[in-house]
């Protein structure tokens, strides 16, 4: 078996992730953000319940188009003050070709809570 490098990990670092599905039950705006953001509230059903997160997603997205929408996002990073909103998740996405995140989602609708594989 050949070493690991830097830039590898093993599937037992990658399992440490929880990275789970959620709805966007509610959006907001978030101007004491340092960088353009939005106020996400996301259910990720029973023993999650509804997280918070800060999204740098403010190019592709506005608030009200958000409710409803399916996210993935880590939950069991520890949470994170921004500004005044303490941030429990990690919202998901990649940059797109002007460095502006695009959100990660399910290309059909599952349950709250699901987990990636």
């Amino acid at each position: 078996m050949s070493q690991a490098t830097p830039d590898t990990v093993s599937i037992e670092d990658f399992l440490k992730l929880d990275i789970r599905i959620g709805t966007v039950v509610r959006a907001e705006p978030f101007p004491q953000a340092r960088k353009p953001a939005i106020r996400l509230w996301i259910d990720f059903g029973g023993e999650l319940g509804e997280k918070k997160s800060s999204a740098q997603i403010t190019a592709h997205y506005a608030p009200g188009a958000l409710v409803g929408k399916q996210v993935l996002a880590v939950v069991n990073f520890p949470p994170r003050q921004i500004g005044p909103m303490l941030s429990e998740v990690l919202t998901l996405g990649v940059s797109d070709g002007k460095g502006e995140i695009v959100l990660m989602a399910p290309d059909q609708s599952v349950p709250n809570g699901s987990r990636l594989h």
